[in-house]
């Protein structure tokens, strides 16, 4: 392609969006999924969380409801190769367990490492590569200003840089605590998915134009809550 001064214009980057898995609490099938991507149902506000029977229960005995939700979407989307990183992103983090250690500082001026440990921003994805013996190594990110094209776009740069052939991107928040009050954002249900992202397309898969820039992503990289509303309608779980 070339401009009309005869100058060459890159050409942006497809990728494919292959499988998904997604959890939230009361969404147990696929066509629960649907309801809610047609804007039929909505996902409870609750603190429920997977059971994760797949692993010891001392294991899970601890672990918040991002974490546990972090960990089922990936097991139910494996297996995944072995040398395929995973970008883990997500608005709020452990804001659970970091309430629990501020509780913890002003009523006993004290922290436990154990209770610090689960608290940081990394603790999901990390406690989700032991239960699954996850060894490609991950990335967890923060984006700035809610913006999930920016940790879309971290995780699908080896692809578009021809590095990797593929990756998957995580994406989960959990419910704000009560205490919170005023400051809980709108969008506040509990929600988690993983997608596979590839070079290549395979049956099912959905093509993606990734633009240069975030004002040009489109609505389907517009919030997570956009991106699985598009994965619900034209996949399969």
């Amino acid at each position: 392609m070339n401009n009309s001064d005869g100058s060459a214009v890159k050409q942006r980057k497809q990728i494919f969006l292959a499988r998904f898995t997604a959890w939230a609490p009361g969404m147990d099938t696929a066509e629960n999924w649907k309801e809610w991507a047609l804007g039929q149902r909505k996902i409870p506000h609750t603190q429920e969380s997977p059971e994760l029977e797949f692993t010891e229960p001392l294991f899970r005995r601890r672990l918040s409801q991002l974490s546990r939700m972090t960990i089922k979407v990936i097991h139910d989307l494996l297996p995944i190769p072995e040398d395929c990183p995973i970008v883990f992103l997500s608005f709020r983090g452990e804001i659970a367990q970091q309430l629990k250690i501020n509780k913890m500082l002003i009523e006993q001026n004290a922290l436990l490492p154990a209770a610090f440990s689960l608290s940081v921003f990394n603790a999901p994805i990390a406690l989700a590569a032991i239960a699954l013996n996850l060894t490609a190594g991950y990335t967890a990110i923060f984006p700035s200003a809610r913006c999930f094209y920016t940790g879309f776009q971290i995780a699908a740069a080896p692809i578009i840089s021809e590095r990797g052939k593929k990756t998957v991107l995580v994406y989960a928040d959990e419910l704000v605590p009560a205490e919170y009050d005023r400051l809980r954002p709108a969008e506040n249900e509990p929600l988690a998915f993983a997608v596979i992202l590839s070079a290549q397309s395979c049956p099912r898969a959905l093509a993606l134009q990734l633009p240069g820039n975030p004002s040009a992503a489109g609505a389907i990289l517009e919030s997570p809550r956009a991106f699985l509303r598009r994965l619900c309608l034209h996949g399969e779980f």
